[in-house]
C-alpha cells in the first residue's frame, strides 16, 4: 500500500521513500502548508484595492471590548483572520511550554508555521480593512502535560475546520473560495494527525455513517465556541453571517 504521507516524482518513485515515518510525515505537512502559502501570497502581492472589492464592507474596528467584522467578504475574511491568529497563539504558547518533545515538537512547529502564515496572509489581504490583534485567553487550557496540549489542538482543528467549511457559502469572490478551500485542507490534515497522536487510528475511527469529519458550523455557532479564548466579544451585526 501506498504511503499517504509520500510524494510521486516526476519519474513515479516516492520522493520520501527511506526515510522514518515520522519524517516522511513532516515533508508532507511542510508540503501541504508550502502550496496554500504559495498561493496565497500571490493573491496578496496585488495592492488591497485590486484584492479587495468594497461592496457593502464597513471598516473592521475594536468597539470598546467589542470587534465589528465589517460585511461582504470583509465579514468572512476578518472570520477567519480572528481563528487564524487565535491558532497562531494558541500553537506558539503550546511550543513554548516544553511539554511536547522529539518527532512530536517537530511536526507542531510545522502546524505553527502553517498557522502564522494563515494569519499573516488575512493580515496582509484585508489591509486597512483588518481587525485588530486579538488577545488570548488560555486559562482553561492545561499546557502543564502533553494530553492537555494535544486535546486542545484537536478542539482548534476540528473547530477551524468546521468554520471554514460553514463560511464558504457566505464568499462571493472566486479567488478567496479557492484559497478558503486550500487552507481548511490544510487544517484536515492538522486535525488528523493530532488525532493519530492522541489515539493511534482514532482519525479513522471517528468517521461514521452518523458522523463525518467535515461537519459545518454557522459563524455565529463558531465564535460562540471560541469566544472562551478570547477576551474580547464579536458582533456580527450587520456583517451577514447571522
Amino acid at each position: 500500500m501506498i504511503n499517504p504521507f509520500t510524494k510521486a516524482t516526476s519519474k513515479g518513485n516516492r520522493q520520501d521513500d527511506g526515510l522514518p515515518e515520522n519524517e516522511q510525515r513532516r515533508a508532507f505537512m511542510r508540503y501541504a502548508g508550502a502550496s496554500v502559502a504559495a498561493t496565497a501570497l500571490l493573491a496578496s502581492a496585488c495592492s488591497p484595492d485590486d484584492t479587495l472589492n468594497p461592496q457593502s464592507g464597513t471598516r473592521g474596528a475594536r468597539l470598546g471590548d467589542t470587534v465589528k467584522l465589517g460585511s461582504g467578504d470583509f465579514a468572512v475574511l476578518n472570520y477567519a483572520y480572528a481563528l487564524e491568529q487565535l491558532e497562531a497563539a494558541f500553537y506558539i504558547q503550546a511550543i513554548n511550554t516544553g511539554k511536547i518533545s522529539g518527532d512530536e515538537f517537530l511536526l507542531m512547529v510545522d502546524i505553527r508555521d502553517h498557522e502564522i502564515a494563515h494569519r499573516e496572509f488575512f493580515k496582509k489581504a484585508l489591509g486597512a480593512m483588518a481587525i485588530p490583534a486579538l488577545t488570548p485567553d488560555f486559562s482553561s487550557i492545561d499546557f502543564s502535560s502533553r494530553i492537555g496540549i494535544l486535546s486542545a489542538a484537536q478542539a482548534f482543528e476540528d473547530l477551524g475546520v468546521m468554520a471554514y467549511n460553514g463560511a464558504g457559502r457566505y464568499l462571493t469572490t472566486p479567488i478567496y473560495l479557492t484559497l478558503a478551500g486550500k487552507i481548511v485542507s490544510v487544517e484536515a490534515r492538522h486535525a488528523a494527525y493530532i488525532r493519530e497522536l492522541l489515539v493511534v487510528n482514532n482519525f479513522s475511527n471517528s468517521v461514521t455513517p452518523d458522523f463525518a469529519l467535515d461537519m459545518a458550523k454557522k459563524p455565529s455557532e463558531v465564535l460562540s465556541m471560541a469566544g472562551k479564548f478570547i477576551q474580547e466579544k464579536f458582533d456580527l451585526t450587520g456583517s451577514g453571517l447571522m
